[in-house]
């Protein structure tokens, strides 16, 4: 599910496109489904932080009932570095955190007034955009926040509700884990044929009792953590806010990172970056309602479908439905028994015969197409003698070795003595070739004329 997402992402903008627009995370998301402070100071890190500095501000060895105050914040400051290099700030290691956070923590009066959610968003989004990249076969990043955006917004197709939930508790523990049984492929059809009318655009409204709307959702400008910067643009996603979307501004290249005081100076007055009522435009009459040429638009600068028609298996949901129960089963334990087969061949590399593995691919043929229903099947084949006889057309299977035509014996025969020579008003043939044997006998330009040909076959 993830992997089908982030295919989906784009940096230029920091949105997912799907086919019917653009969706991304906002500010008004983490606070909902995180429940931390999206407010506050920008993280940012002055200098690099010394081996000596992060030693003295983890110096202890064991806690006690009788411990000092010392010991206590150091202990403080190792249990915050571990949760923030687990959770918000997680990288693809899965077992080193980035030990340039232990700064936020020198002084622990202070941890409570960064604005941790904004900042674990521009991670996320970072961590999406190295994630498109072909090389890269890993995702970072708070993955709870991105599956529980999933499952807010796309609730009929991926979500998993706990029924014991209640609103006063951060979204994201509405939902309970599970494995979407779809392969990768059933899930890029599943969004290429995504519409506005599934998805759930404002998925927070019982969720406003307990925490209102955030103003600061509607700032428009760039969100940073460390030397991360990346864009925020409510503006592309104002279906998400309960407004008509339109024709978004172009998006601005984001600010080297080295301009971080200008950056939070520009974070701290929020309130006068935030967009203007003319921006937000009207309220929706209808959920995910945009205006008549934003499709126009979006087919101009995006791709609404990323499957390709011809690589797509037809299989639709309405086609799942109606089969029986027992389909999917029938067909996982035929391909558990033919990967069977085939990873005992592979496995058993050149040292095995030709004849053994073209059997093997036939029984494994069987298995898939259900014409092998015995309980011989299940087994692994026996090596076949070494013979390279050629079965006939009518009991040929479909996989078969390829039928070799090899040159005639040696012991050819000369052409017989009662041939007749060609006609004389036949065109004589090309110099490159012999002329016929007479009738005489063989003669040795009889000889070299076979040999020729010979060669020529094999």
């Amino acid at each position: 599910m993830l992997s089908a997402f982030c295919e989906r992402w784009q940096p230029e903008t920091t949105t997912f496109h799907l086919p019917f627009g653009e969706m991304t995370i906002t500010l008004d998301d983490v606070a909902s489904i995180l429940h931390i402070p999206i407010t506050g100071s920008m993280i940012s890190f002055s200098q690099p932080l010394r081996v000596d500095d992060a030693n003295a501000l983890l110096n202890f060895s064991t806690i006690t009932d009788v411990s000092s105050d010392d010991d206590i914040n150091f202990a403080t400051r190792a249990f915050l570095l571990h949760l923030v290099g687990c959770t918000l700030f997680a990288d693809k290691s899965a077992t080193s955190v980035g030990v340039v956070y232990l700064e936020l923590f020198r002084d622990l009066s202070m941890v409570g007034s960064y604005a941790w959610g904004a900042a674990c968003l521009a991670f996320m989004y970072r961590q999406l955009t190295t994630a498109t990249r072909f090389e890269v076969r890993q995702l970072g990043g708070y993955l709870t926040l991105l599956q529980a955006w999933i499952y807010e917004h796309f609730p009929e197709m991926f979500s998993s509700p706990d029924m014991a939930y209640i609103e006063s508790r951060p979204r994201a523990l509405r939902w309970r884990p599970h494995v979407i049984p779809d392969s990768l492929q059933s899930l890029w059809e599943r969004l290429d044929r995504l519409q506005s009318s599934d998805v759930c655009w404002e998925p927070y409204v019982d969720h406003r009792a307990e925490h209102p709307f955030p103003d600061i959702a509607w700032f428009s400008g760039c969100i940073k953590c460390g030397l991360v910067v990346e864009l925020y643009h409510p503006e592309r996603v104002l279906r998400q806010f309960g407004h008509i979307q339109t024709i978004p501004p172009r998006p601005f290249a984001p600010p080297r990172p080295d301009r971080s005081i200008l950056l939070d100076q520009y974070w701290e007055r929020w309130t006068d970056h935030v967009l203007i009522d003319q921006s937000r435009g009207r309220r929706c009459h209808y959920s995910g309602e945009s205006v008549a040429e934003y499709m126009a638009w979006y087919d101009r600068i995006s791709h609404r479908i990323v499957q390709p028609p011809h690589l797509r298996s037809g299989f639709t949901t309405d086609a799942r439905s109606s089969l029986p129960s027992h389909t999917a089963s029938t067909s996982d334990s035929r391909n558990a028994r033919a990967l069977r087969l085939l990873r005992h061949v592979i496995s058993g590399g050149r040292q095995q015969s030709g004849d053994y593995f073209w059997g093997a691919l036939n029984e494994a043929h069987s298995i898939l197409a259900g014409s092998d229903e015995t309980s011989a099947s299940h087994s692994t084949p026996s090596p076949a003698p070494a013979s390279h006889s050629t079965p006939s057309p009518a009991t040929r299977p479909f996989f078969c070795p390829p039928t070799f035509v090899y040159p005639p014996p040696a012991s050819v025969d000369p052409p017989p003595a009662s041939v007749d020579p060609p006609p004389a008003a036949v065109d004589p043939p090309p110099a490159s070739v012999a002329p016929p044997a007479p009738a005489a006998g063989p003669t040795a330009s009889t000889t070299v004329y076979v040999r020729s040909k010979r060669k020529k076959k094999t």
